[in-house]
């Protein structure tokens, strides 16, 4: 386990939990006109609130893993203490459980550690977020925010203890879909998708967007297990096929890496369609040698610090500087788009603290779903964070984006 206290002026305040069963006596509550306030939440008292993070900080997704912890830190370090709606002002502390991205690690961590942190959050993983969620609902334990475009975690009718943070995966399919449709070409599509909700859901929302799309034909369609090792051969299959263009909906970094390189050792050159967390140009294109003129196309509602285009935005530069002095621990080196997402995760989480008037869980879960139209930094134009949608997450918009050689450029087109 990787703890980080984010601590401002240096100074460091010991973390009291508040009642070790929901609705335990904290201790805290004001006498106001004989009646009681609310009494706080385990993981909040008067001086700080404790966040907890399962997540893969080992393994093939360590990468995108620590990111999710990275910009949180940063974020609450680069803030300092904060001023909740009930006028105390509280330290933000963050602790990151490595998971390793397995759905058994996840839910051990939330098991031994629920009692002692106020809510989950930014968590990487459909199967590992998953793997905790009956169990959050069960003990009424906020999962908030979570790194997982499962529409499950955006429903508001089967639980008001979830929502996510993301992008439902069906948004991203979708946004390629009429991408490739509306080019007006004929186009024959491979895909490859990740046999698990998070590959079908891409599948389902780019399948959608082209019924109806006489230019459009998939012609080869292949899956492959998280747990594989390779994909060579599903690789060497889908070549075979005629398509021009390559849905990959993959989230494993080392086979994304290595399908762009199998797909040139056979001379295929397709245009690329990959998801928003296996697109990295840092981590991802860059290694595996990609060449832009074959067309990579992913979706983004961040901004990438790698791209030209935001070298002097004054976000980025607030971002860069933050995750260089406060995380260190976990990345100071924005590879993974989820540095971003986690930084604007940060954000969120303050603007919804500075509503909550009790420090209760269930007081936090009104607040944070009570905020639209909030442009958090990093967003990108045309993006904003908006809680109140049901069925969908806290960002529901999305832009196409395509490789230039250093970042991405919008794609108003396929070419």
């Amino acid at each position: 386990m990787k703890t980080m206290g984010v601590v401002a002026l240096g100074s460091i305040v010991a973390l009291t939990l508040a009642g070790c069963a929901r609705g335990g006596d904290a201790g805290n509550g004001d006498d106001t006109g004989g009646e009681s306030a609310p009494a706080a939440s385990p993981g909040i008292t008067d001086d700080a609130i404790t966040l907890g993070v399962t997540t893969p900080l080992s393994g093939a997704t360590a990468g995108p893993g620590n990111c999710t912890v990275a910009g949180l830190v940063a974020y609450f370090g680069q803030a300092g203490p904060i001023e909740f709606g009930d006028g105390k002002t509280r330290e933000v502390k963050v602790e990151a459980f490595d998971d390793a991205y397995d759905p058994q690690k996840a839910l051990s961590n939330f098991q031994q550690n629920q009692a002692n942190v106020f809510a989950f959050t930014a968590g990487l993983g459909t199967p590992t977020n998953r793997a905790y969620r009956e169990a959050a609902i069960e003990e009424e334990v906020p999962q908030a925010l979570v790194m997982t475009g499962d529409p499950l975690f955006s429903d508001r009718d089967e639980s008001p203890w979830q929502l996510g943070f993301v992008p439902i995966y069906q948004n991203e399919g979708a946004a390629f879909g009429e991408l490739l449709a509306e080019s007006g070409e004929d186009h024959k599509v491979a895909i490859l998708f990740q046999n698990d909700d998070y590959g079908k859901g891409y599948v389902e929302g780019f399948k959608e967007a082209i019924e109806g799309a006489s230019n459009i034909e998939v012609v080869k369609e292949l899956s492959y297990e998280a747990t594989d090792t390779s994909v060579d051969a599903q690789l060497t299959e889908l070549s075979a096929s005629g398509a021009d263009v390559f849905f990959n909906a993959m989230s494993i970094t080392p086979l994304a890496i290595a399908s762009i390189e199998k797909a040139r050792e056979l001379s295929w050159t397709p245009s690329w369609f990959l998801p928003s967390n296996t697109s990295s140009p840092g981590a991802i294109l860059t290694p595996a040698a990609a060449n832009p003129e074959d067309g990579f196309y992913s979706v983004s509602f961040a901004k990438a610090p790698q791209s030209p285009a935001f070298a002097e935005d004054e976000d980025v530069k607030g971002f860069l500087a933050a995750l260089e002095e406060f995380s260190g621990d976990y990345t100071t080196k924005p590879d993974f788009p989820h540095c971003m997402w986690s930084y604007m995760v940060g954000a969120t989480l303050e603007k919804t603290f500075k509503s909550m008037t009790e420090p209760t869980r269930e007081n936090f879960m009104e607040s944070l779903t009570d905020i639209s139209g909030f442009t958090a930094p990093l967003m990108l134009e045309g993006t904003s964070i908006d809680t109140t949608q049901e069925g969908q997450p806290a960002v529901a918009a999305v832009v196409v984006q395509r490789f230039n050689g250093k970042g991405y450029e919008n794609a108003d087109t396929f070419e």
